[in-house]
């Protein structure tokens, strides 16, 4: 017989491309920046190299191999030396864009409708590997972060995700909830389901590019469908309306 399903009790929530249109704060963070520090313009182009370089830092932090302030700051110094700009910018840009982030707010499809929707009917908590300054000026401004019930930033809590030590520490703060009564939340396979499925709690993987799970990928996944616990894509469920959040979610909730 086939085990029952634990009712989900709260939300782990992931945020820059969750909840968040981070590609989209990204880049006008960057432009504005440019021009604040007299750099001229700076292209889509341009903005598409920094992100790929971006990525290669967050995914290097995530495998443990450098530190936080490695990412936040080497990432500028590469490409600022491939631009032909002094990388000993990078520091003093890095700063200003922390803040920067949280100025454009552009929600993925209707995550604060499905936030406040789920309010009062689950726990809803924030984790993160983000900058406490970028993150919080985001949830503020979002108006996401009166929603929650609480927020774990790697900065504060001195791990990162996917590592056991963050679920742990989230695990230590919520001593009234069992694993299977959590749900994680997330767009990164690396990060967020890598560090779900590890922790033992269920993971739903956002998807809104409909992409197939890479196979061997760094979770276990042993060919390109759905990774273990991957409840599916939240896109799919949880958009639209509030009918269709509660739908996906009804056979989960405590009522």
């Amino acid at each position: 017989m086939e085990k029952e399903k634990a009712m989900v009790k709260a939300i782990l929530w992931d945020v820059d491309g969750t909840l968040l249109d981070f590609a989209a704060a990204e880049k006008a963070a960057i432009q504005r920046l440019f021009q604040e520090f007299g750099l001229g313009e700076c292209t889509d182009d341009m903005v598409a190299r920094y992100s790929a370089i971006n990525d290669g830092y967050w995914k290097r932090l995530e495998r443990g191999e450098i530190a936080k302030k490695e990412v936040l700051i080497g990432r500028f110094r590469e490409f600022f030396a491939e631009l032909g700009i002094d990388p000993d910018l990078a520091e003093a840009f890095n700063a200003r864009y922390q803040h920067a982030l949280g100025d454009t707010v552009v929600y993925r499809d209707d995550s604060l409708a499905i936030v406040k929707s789920l309010h009062g009917r689950v726990k809803q908590y924030v984790v993160s590997n983000g900058t406490v300054v970028a993150q919080t000026k985001k949830l503020e401004r979002s108006g996401l972060g009166q929603w929650m019930d609480g927020v774990f930033l790697s900065e504060e809590l001195g791990a990162e995700k996917p590592g056991p030590a963050f679920f742990d520490k989230v695990f230590a703060a919520l001593p009234d909830l069992k694993k299977e009564e959590m749900l994680i939340v997330g767009d990164s396979l690396t990060s967020n389901m890598k560090g779900g499925i590890a922790a033992g709690i269920p993971t739903c993987w956002y998807n809104p590019q409909r992409s197939s799970p890479p196979c061997g990928h760094g979770h276990g996944l042993r060919d390109p469908g759905p990774a273990p616990g991957v409840r599916g894509d939240i896109k799919k469920g949880l958009s639209h309306s509030e009918k269709s959040i509660h739908h996906k979610y009804d056979n989960w909730l405590v009522a």
